[in-house]
């Protein structure tokens, strides 16, 4: 379903902006769909019993070896080539050496000099210049690199002590790291929601923020109004939602600037964001790569990514977001809204394109899957795949309505019910089944109309001195005489030729 447009806080733009620009990139991390750990055979399975999905590869056992999980490798190089990103012909896994109670090998096996995917760059809405001719900010991507994840520390069971739950060691994830394009918490926002589509179209990942599948860093600076040095960054953590994201940035931006202006420096860390306060908090110092002690990971050989594989991989890949609304917008004739609303999710662009591959009525269908369709979803908390009419068969009631067979609001009030409740009948079967088929004889619209006009000579007399309004009552007359089965388009030319007669 759609993700709620959010904007920035407070009325304006914060005081500091006149003085200071906001610099942030950010790092995220993308939990990967495969049925297995990254290095090992263990299970990849969100919300199982604690500790059950481990053995003694993902636990680090001495004399035990990882072995890569190919389709990694695979679902990396789709986000690559989604994010335009170079693909790296050969690349070699790293070791990150450090120590905390989730992370049972004492390392994590990740990317250090040689990442899958370099030099990409997604594009967001531009919320900068709103006068600005350009509808998009282009956003860079620095690295996309493959690594596992750590355990789980769980702080709210027990009162006493911090349990740890190592089912989600060695999950495999991708981190996606931004460039410090980003000057905004609505940009962020943005291209969070730009990425988190992105995955989802892909399949590579569900998005879930609030289970953790997809986990958001946010480097922040601010710098000098017309400078070109950055500024000194911290890094925020625990936010476990878009707006959570956005709501950090702009407390650490508040922050920032009022330590600097009382003369103050900022100085590298980590902190961590209260999402009940609003408010950042510090941690702990900022680590320093070095302070990981990288090393080439000796028990992974490393990667070769041909040429052959990177074609065979692209051309599995469905439509990108990106390419759906180029053509709904310049083939198709869509306004942006509407290109940006069927393009929102996968399964709704997915089930429009089924629709348009029987009808050429574009914005017909699109008002259709934008409009009758998503009500019926959002009403019940559905989705797409919930959806009991097949595209085809939606097609076949725009086909309907083109044909002049039924009117829009036969279709959307009567037939459009009936067919959520047959799932095999066409639109064009039920009309027939339940008289819907609007009645085109002119003749009958014409005795109706004489009847009509003889009941209320008074009505005739006034409309024909000036009072078009009353064409309202004589259509009326019309549609009820035929039960309502008058096409009204053919119906208000007839009416309106007989009360002009002199």
């Amino acid at each position: 379903m759609s993700e709620k447009k959010e904007v920035v806080t407070g009325s304006g733009a914060p005081h500091w902006s006149e003085k200071y620009e906001l610099v942030v990139g950010l790092e995220v991390h993308a939990q990967l769909i495969t049925e297995s750990k990254a290095y090992s055979s263990d299970p990849n399975a969100y919300g199982d019993h604690p500790n059950t999905n481990v053995s003694v590869i993902s636990l680090g056992h001495p004399g035990t070896l990882p072995v890569a999980n190919k389709k990694v490798i695979e679902l990396a190089v789709r986000m690559g080539l989604a994010t335009n990103c170079t693909i790296a012909p050969w690349t070699h896994y790293a070791r990150k050496n450090y120590f905390y109670p989730d992370l049972p090998k004492g390392y994590q096996i990740t990317q250090d000099q040689t990442p899958i995917c370099t030099e990409g760059f997604v594009d967001v809405p531009n919320t900068r210049d709103p006068g600005s001719s350009a509808a998009m900010t282009r956003i860079g991507i620095t690295r996309i690199h493959m690594e596992e994840d750590a355990g789980k520390s769980i702080h709210d069971v027990d009162p006493f002590n911090t349990l740890v739950d190592l089912n989600r060691a060695s999950v495999p994830l991708i981190e996606i790291v931004s460039e410090p394009d980003i000057r905004s918490g609505q940009e962020a926002y943005d291209y969070l929601v730009e990425i988190r589509r992105l995955v989802r179209y892909l399949d590579i990942c569900d998005g879930n923020m609030e289970e953790g599948s997809m986990r958001c860093d946010a480097n922040i600076s601010l710098r000098p109004i017309g400078t070109e040095k950055f500024g000194t960054r911290c890094e925020v953590k625990n936010m476990n939602s878009f707006r959570n994201v956005m709501r950090a940035i702009e407390y650490e931006a508040q922050r920032q600037s009022e330590v600097l202006d009382a003369g103050g420096s900022i100085h590298m860390e980590t902190r961590t964001f209260d999402a009940g306060k609003g408010s950042t908090l510090g941690m702990r110092s900022k680590e320093q790569a070095h302070d990981y002690r990288y090393f080439p990971e000796p028990d992974l050989q490393p990667i070769t990514v041909s040429e052959a594989m990177k074609e065979r991989i692209r051309k599995e890949m469905p439509p990108l977001p990106r390419e759906l609304r180029a053509k709904y917008t310049s083939e198709l004739g869509l306004s942006d809204y509407d290109a940006a609303i069927l393009t929102d999710d996968k399964a709704t662009a997915l089930y429009y394109e089924g629709v348009i591959a029987t009808t050429s009525n574009y914005k017909g269908a699109a008002n259709w899957v934008m409009g009758d369709v998503r009500s019926w979803m959002n009403e019940r908390g559905l989705t797409m795949e919930d959806f009991p009419i097949s595209a085809e068969r939606l097609a076949g009631l725009v086909a309907l309505i083109d044909s002049g067979k039924v009117s829009h609001s036969i279709a959307s009030q009567r037939l459009f019910p009936l067919m959520l409740e047959n799932a095999s009948m066409s639109a064009a079967d039920l009309a027939a089944k339940h008289d819907l088929v609007q009645n085109t004889d002119e003749g009958l619209i014409e005795s109706i109309m004489q009847q009509a006009m003889a009941t209320y000579p008074d009505k005739v007399e006034a409309y024909r001195s000036g009072n078009k309004g009353l064409l309202g009552l004589f259509m009326g007359e019309v549609m009820k005489g035929t039960k309502g089965k008058a096409d009204p388009k053919r119906t208000n030319e007839v009416v309106r030729r007989i009360l002009e007669q002199n």
